[in-house]
């Protein structure tokens, strides 16, 4: 995994003309602005219905899908 991980990372950095570095770096904010928008933004109104579909409305979709997955595994796996 961790090969592919550094072939797309070199591959993006190539086409971009970016070091490296910078592409890991913009990975990680994208995917700590993922994660955030899942325990922030859509935590909350997944447990109450009634909140979601403002929230749905302000993120997308796509995003409350995912947050509703997130949180539905962490009761599983919680026992909640």
């Amino acid at each position: 995994m961790a090969a592919g991980i550094s072939n797309r990372v070199r591959e993006i950095a190539e086409v971009r003309d970016l070091p490296e570095s910078e592409v890991f770096e913009q990975a990680l904010e994208r995917g700590l602005e993922d994660l955030w928008e899942d325990l922030v933004s859509l935590g909350s109104s997944t447990a109450n219905s009634t909140a979601r579909t403002p929230s749905s409305a302000s993120v997308g979709r796509k995003s409350s899908e995912r947050s509703e997955s997130v949180m539905s595994s962490r009761k599983t796996s919680t026992g909640a």
